[in-house]
């Protein structure tokens, strides 16, 4: 699960880490207001920034700072009557529905600092970098040695000299030493108890020297976190950020049912039980020139009523033109999806081609269920093996 850019920074707040303030606002006239009550208490910068779950947002014109109520007014209206289009949106964007608001921050310097898994090492790993404020991504493959990675003990967490270590090695002096370990140690401690999959700050900042911090002050600017599903049942307060306006509707209606959906660009519907058979399957699909529309996994225990509603969210993508059934029964039994293929051909109807490979469990059932259904569902072929349905199903959409 995602959360908003204000959403993680209120996070990270609770957690011990510095963070400006800022207010959500959902109208201009709310924007409005959150930028006039910064000038009104003696800021200079307003920065306005759209909320949405994807990057790019500085670079789509979706980052906006302003001087004055009416650039405020002006920002706040063109972000909330347009789609930012950036290259993690996709061509068709995404609509903003929400607005954070904050006075500008002076930056002397940026860095970047982040906890993620490291499956290789089986731990959690700790990644920094002093070339902070554009994607970590920019920066592995331009300078990849400018990413300090720092293994994260299962028992021991990050102990205070690993952290001040790293940020003597990011560069940091003086009191800003002792800033950047402490966040260093609190998001590590986040990620732990929130159940995090990732936790970033980008960028973490230093301000230049003033007379309350002669050596700046080190700040966590923009965030963002993604949370373990598995877990949302123990977090509650994280589980209530969930936005769904921000989610696929399909994904949404799978996930009531036990499925998992996501969509894709191709044309050719895919329904697998099992994660891996589904990879499997989709690569057989490529390999003989086709395009999936979509990863569906209906598991090992799906009911009727769930496989007849993949059946739905599949044949609701306009982009699909074909549909491959690949079932290989073992929890799931084989003859359930021939009858629940029944059932949503006489419900929603198959007026695309579909290609049925079925081994395992019940096989011969499911087999002679389909073989009675075939003048009701004319468009179907039933396939000996995965090969033989792949070069099917291709054929069948052109």
């Amino acid at each position: 699960m995602k959360v908003h850019e204000h959403q993680a920074r209120d996070i990270l707040s609770a957690s011990g880490v510095p963070v400006p303030e800022g207010a959500v606002a959902r109208t201009v006239e709310e924007a409005v207001s959150a930028a006039q009550a910064v000038f009104a208490a003696g800021g200079q910068l307003v920065v306005i920034k759209a909320q949405v779950h994807a990057g790019g947002r500085g670079k789509a014109g979706f980052v906006k700072l302003v001087k004055t109520q009416d650039e405020a007014q002006e920002a706040a209206n063109f972000m909330l009557s347009n789609r930012m289009v950036s290259p993690q949106t996709g061509a068709e964007g995404l609509e903003v529905k929400k607005l954070l608001v904050a006075e500008a921050v002076d930056i002397a310097k940026e860095y970047y600092l982040a906890v993620t898994h490291d499956r290789a090492r089986r731990c959690e790993v700790l990644i920094a970098s002093a070339e902070g404020g554009v994607e970590i991504e920019q920066v592995a493959e331009e300078n990849p040695d400018a990413i300090l990675k720092h293994p994260i003990d299962p028992l021991r967490g990050l102990e205070g000299h690993e952290a001040r270590t790293l940020a003597f090695k990011l560069g940091f002096q003086g009191k800003q030493v002792n800033q950047a370990a402490a966040i260093m140690s609190r998001l590590v401690k986040c990620f732990r108890e929130r159940d995090c999959s990732l936790a970033e700050i980008n960028p973490l900042v230093v301000t230049p020297p003033c007379q309350n911090h002669p050596d700046g002050q080190v700040l966590a600017i923009d965030a963002k976190f993604n949370f373990d599903d598995n877990a949302l049942f123990r977090q509650k307060a994280i589980a209530a950020m969930f936005d769904p306006t921000e989610e696929d509707p399909a994904e949404i209606r799978a996930s009531e049912f036990g499925l998992s959906y996501v969509s894709l660009d191709g044309n050719i519907g895919c329904l697998v039980n099992g994660a891996g058979l589904a990879m499997g399957t989709m690569d057989i699909i490529a390999l003989h020139g086709g395009m999936p529309a979509n990863f569906l996994d209906v598991g090992g225990s799906a009911t009727e009523e769930a496989v007849a509603e993949a059946f739905r969210i599949i044949l609701s993508d306009e982009k699909v033109q074909g549909v491959l059934v690949n079932i290989f029964g073992g929890i799931m039994q084989c003859d359930k999806i021939a009858r629940a293929i029944v059932a949503a051909a006489g419900e929603v109807g198959f007026s695309v081609p579909l290609v049925v490979r079925l081994e395992g469990t019940n096989v011969g059932a499911a087999r002679e269920v389909l073989e009675a259904a075939k003048a009701d569902i004319p468009n179907m072929q039933v396939a000996t093996d995965l090969e033989d349905a792949a070069a099917k199903v291709c054929v069948a959409v052109g």
